[in-house]
């Protein structure tokens, strides 16, 4: 828990997706098919379900703690599988100790803003 070993394990599951130099992403240079180092559904299934676990556990480490909050954007095409993905993700997590908020169409006011204005407004209080 919290060791080092599962700090590199995320760090190295996130690597593929991450944007260090957003000035520099192409996502025509992104793998749609990629699936790091997944070879079938049944060894999905098990990170999966590690995740889930993982996840739980530290979800009830941080409602203890009442310090830190995590944020998840999911922003894809219609039917990407952000659905799919809430699903079987969260399936595991407390949810008293979630909140869900979908952004369809932008309002007249929405647009008149930043992108991404609108889901600042949607973020968590703290203290």
């Amino acid at each position: 828990m919290g060791t080092t070993s599962d700090r590199e394990r995320i760090e190295d599951l996130i690597a593929p997706c991450r944007v260090d130099r957003p000035e520099h992403f192409r996502l025509a240079d992104r793998d749609p098919g990629a699936t790091n180092g997944v070879k079938d559904k049944t060894a999905a299934k098990e990170r999966l379900d590690e995740g889930v676990e993982r996840l739980f556990e530290l979800q009830a480490k941080l409602a203890a703690q009442e310090t830190h909050g995590v944020v998840v954007a999911l922003q894809a095409l219609d039917a990407a599988g952000k659905d799919g993905v809430i699903k079987h993700v969260m399936t595991g997590l407390n949810p008293q100790g979630v909140t869900v908020h979908s952004f369809k169409t932008p309002s007249t006011e929405e647009l008149a803003h930043h992108f991404l204005w609108r889901t600042t407004l949607a973020l968590p209080r703290r203290g």
